[in-house]
């Protein structure tokens, strides 16, 4: 593993996404547990992308536009739903303004679920890794699928850590954000905007 990877790595992990979206919502809204929730949901999300990529599936993905579109079209939907129930303040990160615990109210699998459906369903991460991955691999050597697989943990600790920290951060500011009301509402449209974006802008991608 070469410092070359790790940089790289670090620098797309840092890039504001859906999965760091999602996360700062989760820590904005619920609080620190909440956003270590997120984060771990959005890095379990990857995990098939990476699989996909190894089993040589991403190379399907980009040969066949009905399966790219389908992928795609989903994961639009998904983030339009999510813009949708963040801006009427229900689903997994709906905000209290009572300051309560919402984790009593959500189980924290939903919010889970919610991390890996927004990474599952964007099928340019499997496509990223296609093109990532195989530069810091020797493709052609005995054990290549056993060093993609190493350099796909690190990636995945490296995205959850920083996740992580993006989501606490994010967290600290929850108590400013729920006492008043006008910041909440305007936090709460923000991230639904931003939802909005993330899904508009997948719509519109190209393979």
């Amino acid at each position: 593993m070469s410092l070359e990877f790790l940089i790289t790595t670090l620098i797309v992990v840092l890039l504001p996404g859906t999965g760091v979206i999602y996360t700062l919502a989760a820590g904005l809204t619920q609080g620190a547990r909440a956003s270590m929730l997120a984060a771990f949901g959005c890095t379990l999300g990857i995990v098939p992308h990476v699989a996909a990529s190894v089993a040589g599936l991403a190379a399907v993905l980009h040969a066949s536009a009905i399966a790219f579109q389908t992928l795609k079209y989903l994961g639009v939907l998904y983030l339009f739903y999510m813009a949708w129930q963040m801006w009427r303040d229900s689903g997994a990160l709906s905000i209290d303004a009572s300051g309560t615990d919402e984790l009593k109210q959500h189980k924290p699998m939903r919010i889970i679920g919610a991390g890996i459906l927004i990474n599952l369903l964007n099928p340019k991460l499997t496509l990223f890794f296609l093109a990532f991955m195989p530069q810091f691999v020797d493709v052609s050597a005995a054990n290549a699928t056993v060093d993609m697989f190493g350099l796909a943990a690190v990636f995945m600790a490296i995205t959850f850590i920083v996740f992580v920290l993006y989501g606490l951060l994010a967290a600290q500011a929850r108590d400013h954000v729920i006492s008043r009301p006008k910041v909440m509402r305007l936090v709460k449209r923000s991230f639904a905007s931003a939802f909005g974006l993330m899904g508009l802008r997948l719509a519109l991608a190209e393979r």
